[in-house]
């Protein structure tokens, strides 16, 4: 079924304000009680794909590069999520395989999504059931071609570490193309990394968050295997 297929998604606003206890959600610091904040996404990604498709088994990883792995060296996103292919939460195809990701908007993904990426229940990120909201911009630390971008620790709120609006302006890519923004991966610097969320009906947030310029401080999970 389409839920055994599910392999990517973008977490959803409620799931993040769910699991961070916060309406604002968690800014830039993914920790969530684990050592880095790629550990922490990487569990945030895990614990959301259960509730969605429970006992899924798979591992999730959360689409982000670093400066500093756990080896001392920089991580980029591409090498985090496998070789696909991978799908959403409805059995759509998101992408056949990592050149396929290489694109403005995923290569071959289902028309019906590349426009639109979904969150872990399958739902079109720009109109998550409560009407049009600004929420484009997906955290990923990342160049066009999916590796660090060269603003470092200001691209990645410190490696997803910082929840203040001092931490950086992190690197963004669009779940859904606004005006002259259409790259999925790398479109823009958000604000800052603070916690924050546009709220529905208006363009921006409050200054220093990772909602001030149409977000809410999404990211999006692979799973490494299909």
């Amino acid at each position: 079924g389409a839920a055994a297929d599910c392999s990517c998604f973008i977490t959803s606003q409620a799931g993040l304000a769910r699991l961070s206890g916060n309406a604002l959600g968690f800014g830039g610091d993914l920790r969530f009680g684990k050592a880095n904040g790629l550990a922490g996404a990487d569990e945030i990604c895990r614990q959301l794909a259960e509730v969605s498709m429970p006992g899924n088994a798979k591992t999730w990883r959360a689409f982000l590069s670093v400066t500093k792995g756990p080896d001392g060296s920089a991580v980029n996103a591409i090498d985090r999520v496998g070789e696909g292919p991978w799908y959403d939460r409805l059995g759509r195809v998101f992408a056949a395989n990592k050149a396929a990701l290489l694109s403005t908007r995923p290569q071959g993904i289902d028309s019906a999504i590349a426009n639109d990426l979904p969150n872990e229940d399958g739902v079109p990120n720009h109109d998550p059931d409560s009407g049009i909201v600004a929420n484009h911009n997906i955290l990923t630390g990342s160049t066009q071609t999916e590796t660090l971008d060269s603003q470092g620790l200001q691209a990645t709120c410190q490696d997803w570490m910082d929840a203040t609006s001092g931490g950086g302006k992190p690197r963004c890519g669009v779940s859904w193309p606004r005006s002259n923004l259409v790259h999925w991966i790398s479109a823009l610097n958000e604000g800052g990394c603070a916690p924050g969320a546009t709220p529905p009906g208006a363009d921006s947030g409050a200054r220093g968050t990772v909602g001030a310029l149409g977000g809410y401080g999404g990211f999006y999970c692979f799973a490494l295997t299909p």
